[in-house]
């Protein structure tokens, strides 16, 4: 039988094995996930691969090797288009604004590359934690990187010879969101994908014509306690907090993203999402499983 105090050894133990995983292994055990994505509108007519990455979250705690890494995973995807739905920083411990850039271009460089901003990429919420007051370096660094910023404002586009629109949100959190902006001239004869950093913008979007919102911002809930839960959730609606769920007749993915606040992570692997949207009435191609990367 066990004593008193070699039961406190153990238990130190475990918790001190259970703390390095969280901070040194899971936040850089990266993996790539894919989903079938199927899209009830009539207007696609043929598959449409989307690499979805968020939350890279580039700070002293997740160094750009890490999002490279991430880059590079996905990248093998041979995506038709890249969405980024925000949070590229934690604050102002950021990489060099011309190497974020150039990491950037490399998604751009490969397929037309949209992204969103997130409550940490500048604005009113960003500057009462001491982050950037506006997001102008966030711009730049978009801007140079080859991205598109979708800020309250929609893209049409034409993928696979499909016509389809991108509408891009202002973070909800910093009150920037404006969908008569991000809607206006929105064609609904064709699909419509809305990028929001936050999932929980979609009530305010019930009205607009959209069939798949793509969102961040939950990181999964980063730390996941085993039998309990994440305990923490930074949002109202905590039905989506990951993956691929319904919303009525519409869906909405949230993917866990790439980086982390404070480097931890437990139970909740950093993700980049590879999702395959298809026609609902046509038959589900395979789909192979995940794969992983660890550094």
């Amino acid at each position: 039988m066990l004593s008193r105090r070699q039961v406190l050894y153990s238990a130190l133990a475990a918790a001190t094995g259970a703390a390095a995983y969280s901070a040194e292994v899971e936040p850089r055990w990266l993996q790539l996930s894919r989903r079938l994505v199927p899209m009830r509108h009539t207007g696609l007519a043929a598959p449409i691969r989307i690499l979805h990455l968020s939350d890279l979250h580039a700070s002293a705690f997740v160094p750009l090797s890490l999002i490279d890494e991430a880059f590079s995973l996905a990248l093998a995807e041979r995506p038709d288009l890249i969405c980024l739905t925000g949070d590229f920083v934690t604050g102002r411990d950021h990489p060099a604004p011309r190497a974020y850039s150039r990491s950037l271009r490399r998604l751009a460089d490969r397929a037309p590359t949209f992204a969103v901003l997130g409550n940490h990429d500048g604005g009113v919420w960003a500057a009462g934690i001491g982050g950037y007051p506006d997001h102008r370096l966030m711009e730049r660094i978009l801007l140079e990187g080859g991205v598109t910023l979708l800020h309250n404002s929609p893209a049409a586009l034409r993928v696979r010879d499909q016509l389809l629109t991108l509408a891009g949100l202002g973070d909800y959190w910093s009150e920037e969101i404006d969908p008569a902006r991000a809607f206006h001239g929105v064609d609904a004869a064709h699909p419509v994908i809305v990028l929001s950093h936050n999932p929980d913008s979609k009530a305010r979007l019930a009205s607009a014509p959209w069939d798949l919102m793509l969102s961040g911002h939950t990181h999964g809930g980063q730390v996941v306690v085993p039998f309990y839960g994440p305990p923490f959730l930074p949002v109202v609606d905590t039905r989506f907090v990951a993956g691929l769920r319904p919303w009525g007749p519409r869906l909405i993915h949230v993917t866990r993203g790439v980086g982390s606040l404070y480097g931890l992570r437990f139970a909740c692997r950093p993700e980049a999402a590879s999702l395959l949207l298809t026609p609902s009435n046509a038959p589900a191609p395979a789909v192979p499983g995940v794969r992983e990367g660890l550094r």
